[in-house]
């Protein structure tokens, strides 16, 4: 018998160390890595930092969207979490003012890094044209569903969209979005995130359909 091993039955003795446990090896796939990257921030004594540069960057360039340490952070702290939200939309609003600006007067320095790159041309010119036949609302879509968001506020910049429009439409957009991942988790608690995982996006997007339609059918009982 290996000296360092007890006989059958006995105590193990709390001397011996543990094996080695091996590090989970990281992802190859280089957005997953990103991703994992934002959630570990929620360890951080700079998560709301965080969760603020990464609202910001997002409505831009940024590939993650900031529901992921959103939602981390308010699991965490669930009394706060309407704070949290409050900052996300606050700086998702001003990221996407940035991306406005971006396409607004920026368009032909930028052009060339972003598209292809952050977004493709055909997305892109869509985009364009979406907001050609719904102006504000495309914006309230995108700013609420799982549809990139960037997209929409530099497009909205290069189609000169009222910027008026544009803020209101972004504020009830990511705000509604936002304090809705706060409201779930608040309610919800740890079963929060299963539920955000699974469902949360095809909530939005059939929450945003009845709105449309409530909409439309105001029209047409005018």
């Amino acid at each position: 018998m290996n000296a360092t091993e007890a006989p059958p039955g006995a105590a193990p003795d709390p001397t011996l160390a543990p094996p080695p446990v091996a590090p989970a090896p990281r992802s190859r796939n280089p957005i997953r890595r990103i991703y994992e990257w934002v959630l570990s921030w929620a360890e951080s004594k700079y998560g709301v930092p965080a969760l603020c540069v990464f609202a910001f960057t997002e409505s831009s360039f940024f590939p993650i969207p900031p529901d992921v340490l959103l939602i981390a952070l308010a699991l965490a702290a669930p009394t706060r979490a309407y704070r949290f939200a409050a900052w996300c939309t606050l700086f998702s609003v001003l990221g996407g003012l940035f991306g406005y600006f971006i396409g607004y007067a920026l368009w032909a320095v930028f052009e060339p890094y972003l598209i292809n790159r952050v977004f493709s041309q055909e997305n892109f010119e869509l985009v364009t044209n979406e907001y050609n036949k719904y102006g504000v609302l495309a914006v309230f879509i995108a700013a609420f569903t799982p549809i990139p968001y960037k997209v929409f506020t530099v497009a909205a910049g290069v189609a000169k969209l009222n910027l008026v429009g544009f803020t209101l439409a972004s504020i009830f957009g990511r705000g509604g979005r936002f304090f809705l991942v706060a409201l779930v988790i608040r309610l919800a608690g740890p079963r929060a995130r299963k539920w955000i995982d699974e469902y949360f996006n095809l909530a939005t997007i059939v929450g945003t359909l009845l709105l449309i339609g409530g909409f439309l059918l105001i029209k047409f009982l005018k």
